[in-house]
């Protein structure tokens, strides 16, 4: 038995993307709010090279730190919403998986 009526119009596909991008935006305000109570800093831009690696980042208190000096630096819990991998034979800074795109180290603006 059909529980919708055929002249019923749902977009499924609308009511799904909301429900995505309402998720986006509660993980982007629990992530700051996160770093915000932690009194953590966290990444706010990167620079990269001519290859598209990152190569140094910008804290949300305007410091400037080369790639070595934020891994240490997440390594000792000090930056908020980011996670030091050993991959490819070194370790890798990365955001948190969160399923938000645009806080993606990747994704971030650059200085």
């Amino acid at each position: 038995m059909n529980q919708n009526p055929t002249n019923q119009n749902t977009n499924y596909e609308q009511i799904y993307q909301e429900y995505r991008q309402q998720g986006e935006m509660q993980a982007g305000q629990d992530q700051m709010n996160t770093a915000a109570n932690a009194g953590k800093e966290h990444i706010v831009a990167v620079r990269k090279n001519n290859d598209g690696d990152i190569i140094a980042i910008q804290t949300s208190a305007g410091r400037e730190l080369d790639y070595v000096s934020a891994l240490n630096e997440a390594k000792a819990g000090a930056l908020a919403n980011v996670d030091v991998y050993h991959r490819y034979g070194r370790d890798i800074l990365r955001s948190e998986p969160d399923g938000v795109q645009e806080n993606n180290l990747d994704n971030l603006p650059t200085f």
